[in-house]
């Protein structure tokens, strides 16, 4: 079960130390969150935050990218350390070609799919994927609810990685807490981003470990690391 806390709810004016303070907390990835403006209607991070992160820490940088045109942004985030990249499969046929680049530059290649969105709009895309990042919110702000309806696609992902003997991982992402955790891990979510409910939280060593534990408790019984892709090594920034 990994936990990747989402650097967007953390303390801007103070991203390194905050970095070391997930590390030092326990957590597995950190997840950047790249909103262009245009996709989503906010401006976030680019890749020399993305640098300054991996200058802060050795773990896993999960980067996902909320972007209309994500392909003149591939290289710039490879470079400057990125261990995973996600696009959306809302950016339709392009999605296919964006993958491809992501695995040529050495990195795990994510797709993403918005609250609104057809699940069957990922399904071509299964085979090409390390991870599926299934949007609890609606992307552009940190801190929003919850949205329950997305959880029949994290069942619907979780039942074809089975079927097809698949092994991406299923993030989710947004309005997960102590609460919203144990519904998405059931469901069969295997990678949690978490941005208020972990950088807010006083203790964060103490929160990472509860977290841990309700989703770990709640998982299907048929979940099993050894399914997982251990891509886990931090690729050097060039």
């Amino acid at each position: 079960m990994v936990i990747a806390p989402s650097l967007l709810a953390s303390n801007l004016g103070k991203i390194a130390d905050e970095v070391k303070r997930a590390e030092r907390a326990g957590a597995d990835w950190i997840h950047v969150d790249v909103m262009d403006g245009h996709f989503v209607p906010n401006l976030t991070f680019g890749p020399d935050i993305v640098k300054a992160v991996r200058h802060s820490t050795k773990l896993f940088i999960d980067v996902h990218l909320m972007c209309s045109k994500p392909e003149i942004l591939l290289e710039p985030f490879a470079e400057a350390g990125a261990n995973c990249l996600t696009v959306h499969t809302e950016l339709g046929a392009d999605a296919e070609l964006l993958l491809y680049k992501i695995h040529s530059l050495g990195l795990m290649a994510g797709l993403a799919i918005n609250p609104p969105t057809a699940m069957s709009t990922t399904e071509e895309f299964l085979k090409l994927i390390d991870l599926l990042l299934v949007m609890t919110v609606n992307p552009g702000y940190g801190g929003q609810p919850f949205v329950h309806e997305t959880v029949p696609k994290i069942l619907q992902a979780y039942k074809w990685r089975k079927e097809l003997n698949l092994s991406y991982r299923i993030e989710v992402d947004g309005g997960i807490n102590f609460e919203t955790v144990a519904e998405v891990a059931k469901s069969g979510a295997d990678t949690i981003v978490s941005g208020t409910g972990l950088f807010k939280q006083h203790n964060m060593k103490a929160a990472i470990k509860k977290m841990r534990k309700i989703a770990l408790d709640s998982a299907p019984v048929d979940t099993e690391e050894s399914k997982h892709p251990k891509k886990y090594v931090v690729k050097k920034s060039r």
